[in-house]
């Protein structure tokens, strides 16, 4: 058995990504965060559709269309295969917890 809340550190310098679960239809990443965004010139533009839900903290998540989402703890949105976005902004006071879920 495991925790998703385990093992998360009080500071880091680089976001932190553990895969939770992998196989041939999904796969599962816990991703933590403190005040950490995408570099201003990178896109993320996955083939794969993303679920995405903050689990503790808050985080902002741009789209290529200018479109600007803010999630807080209990939020959640799909993003479609091939959707252009970035993490533009996390609290830097809070460690906020992603959990991701990748589908075909």
């Amino acid at each position: 058995m495991e925790n998703i809340f385990a093992s998360v550190p009080d500071a880091f310098h680089h976001e932190v990504v553990d895969e939770l679960l992998n196989n041939s239809s999904v796969r599962v990443e816990r991703i933590l965060s403190k005040g950490h965004s995408s570099d201003e010139d990178f896109w993320y533009d996955q083939a794969e559709n993303e679920w995405v839900v903050v689990v503790r903290g808050a985080g902002t998540i741009l789209f290529a269309d200018d479109r600007e989402v803010h999630l807080h703890a209990g939020d959640y949105i799909n993003i479609p295969a091939h959707t252009k976005h970035r993490v533009t902004w996390t609290d830097p006071d809070v460690v906020t917890l992603w959990l991701a879920i990748f589908y075909p």
